[in-house]
C-alpha cells in the first residue's frame, strides 16, 4: 500500500501535509511518568484490545523494545512518533496503519498520543478521521475528562481539547524575504505557533515549516481548526505572491536550475545540502518553471533522511555511505 505523503492534496504546492493529534489518558491509572513498566503493559493491552477488537485489519502493533536505534529515529523522521517517543523503550508500543496516515503512541506523555496525517490541507478531513477511531475508543475504555476542564493531561498546555492541530508549510519565498519571525510574532497573538519541520527547538531545514494551535481550553475543536485554517490559506497566498516575486529575478531563476543540476548529478548528497537543494527545487516546480512532480519532491523529503535511508538498507551505515546512497537515489528519482 502507498504511503499517504506521497500524495499532493489541496494547496499542495505550498501545504506538505496536515496532522491532527489528541491526546487521551484512561481514568484509572496514574499518568506514564508514575507508571511502571507493568502498569504501562496493561494500559498498552487495553488500547490495543480496542483497536483490534474493533477489526482494524491494516494496523501493526510495536513495542517500542524491538526497534533498534535507527527504525525508531526513522519513524520520527516521518511524523510518526515524537522524537522523544524515539528514544523511550520499555513499556512503549505503538499501533500504525499500513499507510502510515494513523499512528496511536501508546505511553508517550499521556496513554494515548493518537494522530491522523493528510497530504495538503486537510484539517476537517483529518479530524474527522481522528473524531471516528477516538470515539470507538471511547466507547470501549474510560477516559479520564472532567466536566468542566475537559480532557485531562499530563501536560496542562493539552488540557481541555486536548487537540493539536497542525499543518507543515513549505515558505522558501518568505523565508528568503527575511518575514518568518515578523509572521511568527503575528500568529502567536491569534493562538498559534510556528515552528521548525519537527517541533519545539527544531530547525527549519529546507524552509518547511509547522503552525500549530496554542490554545486547547474553553475553546472548541471545531473553532480551533477553523482559525487554523483561516490563518494557513493567508500564509498560503503570501508564499504564493512572495514566490511570483523572486521568480522573477534571473539569478534566483538561475539558482533554481544550478540546484536542480546538482541533484541530477551529484555524487555525494548530506542531508543539509539535499534540504538546501530540494527546497529551491521545489520552489520552482511549484511555480512551474521545471518539470518535476511535487509530490516525488514530496516523497524524496520524508525518505531521504539519515535514519530513514539506514532503516531501508541495512548495509548502509554511517554518514559517508548514507550520502551515496541518498545521492544516487535523487538522481534516480528526478534524471
Amino acid at each position: 500500500m502507498s504511503k499517504w505523503y506521497i500524495e499532493k492534496g489541496d494547496q499542495g504546492d505550498i501545504v506538505l501535509s496536515t496532522r491532527i493529534r489528541l491526546a487521551r489518558n484512561l481514568n484509572e491509572f496514574p499518568f506514564p511518568c508514575r507508571l511502571d513498566s507493568e502498569g504501562k503493559s496493561k494500559v498498552n493491552e487495553l488500547v490495543k484490545s480496542a483497536v483490534f477488537e474493533n477489526d482494524c485489519k491494516d494496523f501493526s502493533y510495536i513495542e517500542m523494545k524491538n526497534l533498534s536505534r535507527i527504525q525508531a529515529v526513522s519513524l520520527a523522521e516521518r511524523h510518526l512518533i515524537s522524537p522523544e517517543f524515539a528514544s523511550k523503550k520499555d513499556g512503549s508500543a505503538l499501533i500504525l496503519s499500513e499507510d502510515e496516515s494513523v499512528s496511536i503512541m501508546l505511553c508517550e506523555e499521556d496513554h494515548i498520543r493518537l494522530q491522523v496525517m493528510k497530504a495538503g490541507l486537510a484539517l476537517e478531513e483529518a479530524y474527522d478521521t481522528a473524531d471516528k477511531l477516538d470515539s470507538m475508543l471511547d466507547g470501549r475504555l474510560e477516559y479520564a475528562f472532567d466536566e468542566r476542564i475537559g480532557y485531562l493531561t499530563q501536560c496542562p498546555t493539552n488540557l481541555g481539547t486536548a487537540m493539536r492541530a497542525s499543518v507543515m508549510l513549505h515558505l522558501p519565498a518568505l523565508t528568503r524575504c527575511g518575514q518568518i519571525s515578523r509572521l511568527a510574532n503575528t500568529v502567536s497573538k491569534l493562538g498559534l505557533t510556528i515552528r521548525g519541520a519537527y517541533g519545539e527547538g527544531s530547525r527549519a531545514n529546507g524552509d518547511i515549516y509547522q503552525i500549530s494551535n496554542q490554545v486547547t481550553l474553553g475553546i472548541t475543536e471545531e473553532t480551533a481548526i477553523a482559525n487554523l485554517k483561516s490563518i494557513v490559506l493567508q500564509l498560503v497566498a503570501q508564499e504564493r505572491a512572495a514566490a511570483a516575486e523572486i521568480i522573477k529575478n534571473p539569478a534566483q531563476e538561475d539558482k533554481i536550475f544550478r540546484a536542480l543540476g546538482v541533484l541530477k548529478n551529484a555524487r555525494l548528497l548530506s542531508t543539509d545540502e539535499f534540504m538546501e537543494l530540494i527546497s529551491v527545487v521545489r520552489l520552482g516546480a511549484a511555480r512551474g518553471l521545471i518539470d518535476v512532480e511535487l509530490e516525488k519532491i514530496n516523497e524524496l523529503i520524508v525518505s531521504m533522511q539519515p535514519a530513514t535511508i539506514s532503516a531501508a538498507d541495512e548495509t548502509v551505515s554511517g554518514p559517508a555511505a548514507r550520502d551515496a546512497a541518498r545521492a544516487k537515489a535523487v538522481r534516480e528519482a528526478i534524471n
